[in-house]
């Protein structure tokens, strides 16, 4: 007997959105990132403050939307900073320095880093049973995923484990910019007393936006990467990671999980 040849359907299904956003300082085109759109303003606070352009709240005076032409989508943000113009000068040098030279290229970049970020010193502790619970707390808040599979997430819980936010998101750093973003907004800048949990690996970058944010602990439900383990141990982060059902490891400053 011949096999039986399988059978095809036809299906509708939900696919995740990826919109380009345009992000302009003082009118002029600054960067350009691919996201899903929603919670704009506050990625684009984020990023500014994980990049080292801002440092807190008062240095937005607007976040403004414009439109290119009626007939497209309003994917352009301008953002009116409140820093001197020599300051903004030399952080535009810095920024581009690192990234022309070697990107993210280790030790040059940590210790850049280094020097805009103090050592976290949170004395913050939780749970291993608090830290288990989070992936599946995140995954429960993730509306757009379950619907299309195709968002990651970023959330920050409480010490208890309470989730405080959940920002979704097609890119992984731009979903912890919209969840760090908002607090950025709020003027709730450091994030001490707060855990980080982000779906997929843990990169450099991750740590980094934690590192800025003041967030002492930062938990991924994948790997993370040598250099991301690096920067966490001189930045104080405390580095979780495979952080599944069963349990997870602790990379980086295990003293603040404590039974």
């Amino acid at each position: 007997m011949g096999r039986a040849e399988p059978e095809s359907l036809a299906v509708e299904e939900s696919l995740a959105i990826e919109e380009p956003l345009e992000i302009r300082l003082g009118g002029r085109r600054f960067t350009l990132t691919m996201r899903t759109p929603g919670h704009d303003e506050e990625l684009v606070a984020g990023f500014l403050l994980a990049e080292g352009f801002i440092s807190s709240r008062a240095e937005i005076g607007e976040i403004r939307r414009m439109r290119r032409r009626k007939t497209q989508p309003d994917n352009v943000i301008d953002v009116i900073l409140q820093v001197r113009a020599e300051d903004l000068r030399e952080r535009l040098k810095r920024n581009f320095a690192i990234s022309s030279s070697c990107g993210v290229c280790g030790k040059t970049s940590i210790e850049s880093i280094q020097r805009r970020i103090a050592p976290l010193r949170d004395l913050s502790r939780v749970s291993p049973v608090t830290i288990i619970r989070l992936a599946p707390r995140m995954r429960e808040a993730q509306v757009t995923f379950a619907a299309t599979g195709g968002l990651h997430a970023a959330a920050i819980f409480d010490l208890a484990g309470n989730l405080r936010l959940l920002r979704e998101d097609i890119g992984r750093h731009n979903a912890v910019d919209k969840a760090i973003g908002r607090y950025v907004m709020d003027g709730a800048i450091p994030l001490a007393d707060s855990v980080m949990t982000v779906s997929g690996r843990a990169s450099f970058e991750i740590v980094q936006k934690a590192a800025v944010a003041g967030i002492p602990i930062l938990a991924a439900v994948s790997a993370p990467s040598s250099l991301a383990v690096e920067l966490a141990e001189e930045t104080g982060v405390t580095l979780v990671g495979f952080l599944r059902d069963a349990g997870f490891n602790v990379y980086a400053h295990p003293e603040r999980i404590a039974g």
